[in-house]
Parts: C-alpha cells; sequence; structure tokens
C-alpha cells in the first residue's frame, strides 16, 4: 500500500508568499485524511494536488490558523454536489466550533459527523488507525499518529516445500495463520513463516512545546511531523507560548528514534535554513518541508522515507468531472 505525506500549509501562524498555514495531508492507499485546515487549505489543493475529496479531517486544536479553510472547503463540496459523508475529528470543543461555523458555511447536502477524541482514543480506518495524544500548548490540544498493524513475516516457499507442502492453497492457510495436517503430521505457520514486520508509523504534533507525551507516541516512527516555530536563540518565548524550537524538535526526534523529522510552523521572521540548521545539529536527518512538498514513506524493510520536492505537484490527485455550480 502506497503512504505518502504531502504539505500543503508549512508556515506559521501568519501566512507569507511562499507558505500557507497549517495543512498535511495523509494519502494510504485509496484513503485522504486531511490534518488541520489552514486559511486556504482548498486553494493549497488545487494548486498542487488538485481538489482532494477527503475521507476524515482531523484538527489539533482551536487557533484559526489550524481551521479556519475548514468553511470554505466544506461548501466547496457541497457546491460540486459531494455525497460522501465526511468525518471531522478534533478535542473536545469541536462541537462548539462547527456551531459558529455553520453560519458561514450554511446547509450542505452531505453528512457531517462530528467526533470530539479524548487522548488515548483512536478510530480505525482500513488498514490503519488515527491515534489521539496530548500535547503541550496553550489550550486542549492533539497530536495524531498514524499507525498500521504489524504485518505477517515472508512465507519460506522452501521450507513449506521440505515440509512435503506442495498444494498452494496450503501456503495461503499457513500464511493465515491457519495450521495444516500433511502426511498425518501437523504443520504450523510458525515453521514457514518469518517474523512479524513492522507497520508504518506518523506522527503529527500540530503545535506543541515539546513533551513526553509525542516521546511516546513517536516512537520508531518513520516520520514526525513536529512545530519548529522558533530559533534556540527565543527559547524562553517557546516555553511562553506552547510550541518548541527546531532544535528541540530534533533532540525529541533523536530521543524517539525515528526515521525522518519534518519541521514545520516555522515563524516567518526567520529564514528557514537557519532553523533547519540548528535542528540538524541535534537529528541530521531533520527537512523543512516547502509547500508542496512530498514524504514517501515505504515499509521499512524497503527504505527509508525522502522528501520528493514539489511532489504533490508531480502526483497529482484523480480529478471527478467538474460539476456546473450556479454563479453568485
Amino acid at each position: 500500500m502506497d503512504l505518502s505525506v504531502v504539505f500543503l500549509g508549512t508556515g506559521g501562524s501568519v501566512p507569507s508568499a511562499r507558505r500557507a498555514t497549517a495543512c498535511v495531508l495523509i494519502r494510504s492507499g485509496g484513503s485522504r485524511i486531511l490534518v488541520d485546515a489552514g486559511e486556504g487549505a482548498q486553494r493549497q489543493m488545487i494548486n498542487s494536488t488538485g481538489l482532494v475529496q477527503v475521507d476524515d479531517i482531523y484538527i489539533t486544536h482551536f487557533h484559526a490558523d489550524h481551521y479556519l479553510g475548514l468553511p470554505g472547503l466544506l461548501k466547496t463540496y457541497d457546491l460540486l454536489e459531494r455525497r460522501a459523508p465526511l468525518r471531522i475529528v478534533g478535542p473536545v470543543g469541536l462541537h462548539a466550533l462547527f456551531e459558529a461555523l455553520r453560519r458561514i458555511f450554511g446547509k450542505l447536502r452531505y453528512g457531517i459527523e462530528l467526533i470530539e477524541l479524548a487522548p488515548g482514543d483512536a478510530i480505525e480506518h482500513e488498514g490503519f488507525e488515527m491515534r489521539g495524544f496530548a500535547v503541550e500548548h496553550r489550550m486542549a490540544a492533539l497530536g495524531y499518529a498514524y499507525v498500521e498493524p504489524e504485518r505477517p513475516g515472508r512465507f519460506d516457499v522452501d521450507a513449506a516445500r521440505g515440509l512435503g507442502i506442495m498444494d498452494a492453497r496450503d501456503f495461503g492457510r499457513l500464511q493465515r495463520g491457519e495450521t495444516i495436517s500433511v502426511n498425518g503430521s501437523d504443520v504450523r505457520p510458525d515453521q514457514v513463516m518469518g517474523e512479524p514486520r513492522q507497520g508504518r508509523k506518523i506522527v503529527i504534533t500540530g503545535d506543541t512545546a515539546p513533551c513526553e507525551m509525542t516521546r511516546v507516541a513517536a516512537h520508531a516512527a518513520q516520520l514526525l511531523v513536529h512545530d519548529g516555530t522558533f530559533a534556540v536563540e527565543e527559547s524562553t518565548r517557546a516555553a511562553e507560548t506552547g510550541h518548541s524550537t527546531a532544535r528541540d524538535a530534533a533532540q525529541l526526534a533523536a530521543d524517539a528514534e525515528v526515521g525522518m523529522l519534518a519541521i514545520v510552523h516555522v515563524s516567518s521572521r526567520y529564514n528557514v535554513s537557519k532553523v533547519l540548521g540548528e535542528a540538524r545539529e541535534a537529528f541530521p536527518e531533520t527537512v523543512a518541508p516547502r509547500d508542496f512538498d512530498l514524504v514517501e514513506i515505504p515499509f521499512p524493510e524497503r527504505g527509508e522515507p525522502h522528501l520528493v520536492p514539489e511532489g504533490a505537484r508531480q502526483r497529482p490527485e484523480p480529478q471527478a468531472e467538474p460539476v456546473p455550480v450556479p454563479d453568485d
């Protein structure tokens, strides 16, 4: 199953000419999961992947730069005659937020399911789950971990044949965990299957100070997307505002033994290369994605995650036929 992360908005609280506010898209097989929807989220899609019909939207917290893109996106889906229901997940307070937002986007012709997630809760998807965990910001806030289950080990065909198994149907039964009988003797799956193989993990923190819950949630993740708002010189301000320096995010990534760190939400007061250099002193496998960059995440045994500059534009989404919409 293909897995990639598209960076639609990588900037800080104030958008700039080159960086939009928080918005990350997880593409997992046929599933599309949006984490945060900052101002202009749908425009960022249109300028790169094309307008994505996401299945779920996860909001990390209720600062405006993480949700202001929601009303426009929801209304555009309605104008394009979306019919599939949309699930929106966030911390406690999501229902109250939507009561206010409904005055903006009005009535929708597709269903909206709102879920207020508690830290430690998880939502099942096909082939993975999204787990919420508490982060440290100035309000109730969640990070999210995309987690795939372990996969069966590799099937050893030579070992199976050495035990007298020749029927491919028996190969399949063993791979499904069944014990079979061959010439009056039982053959167990562990006799022909390798060790279980690790699934993939992506962790997205939203805005946060470095914290122990993130370190635990991110342990051995292939990709950690972490707040890197400040340079080291403003460590005190980072702590006061519930944000991280890029260097502290990198130290956390090293402690959590992740494969790659992507720092986002860098304040527009900095040249990004400055904070990236500070981060790489603690964790060399740090990147600072630009808007429309993409990180591909293969299965662990097939290699490390890698950054594809402008990857979102190179690998757009299939687009449905346009639906005529009324003029304003």
